[in-house]
């Protein structure tokens, strides 16, 4: 019994820190995308954004190259190549944090996904909005073509 009760502490201190240390990076491309023909981007800024997550994004889509304007969301078709959604997703720990975020390149014309990439960051690996939104687009630009 005297050998048992320090392993289980060991096991319950592990269970309980494993999940405060989490981060994800993920994108895709759908098949046949072709990015390298994109030439303008729309981003559609949703309506609960007050961190204004859709002029970083602008910011970084227009330093890798794309001429971009930002806006409210409008009915398709979109006058550019491609139109840009995200969802941010905030948390509270001692500060309000991004915890995580998507973004999804559009077809104007139809709205369909042609690339996601996606950033979740939790508190003891948290990074800036500009850090997750760097993560993400540059992601999705090194997605292979599928």
């Amino acid at each position: 019994m005297k050998r048992i009760l320090p392993f289980m502490a060991i096991v319950g201190a592990m269970v309980l820190t494993s999940g405060c240390a989490v981060n994800r990076a993920t994108a895709s491309l759908s098949p046949g995308a072709d990015l390298s023909k994109v030439k303008t981007a729309y981003v559609v800024k949703h309506d609960k954004d007050k961190n204004n997550v859709n002029q970083l994004i602008k910011t970084k889509l227009e330093k890798q190259g794309y001429v971009v304007t930002t806006g409210p969301e409008m009915p398709a078709p979109y006058a550019t190549d491609m139109s840009v959604t995200y969802v941010d997703k905030w948390m509270w720990d001692i500060t309000m944090y991004m915890i995580e975020l998507t973004v999804n390149f559009r077809d104007p014309k139809t709205n369909f996904p042609i690339a996601t990439g996606n950033s979740l960051h939790t508190s003891l690996t948290r990074k800036s909005p500009e850090e997750m939104v760097e993560e993400v687009l540059t992601n999705i630009q090194a997605s292979p073509k599928k």
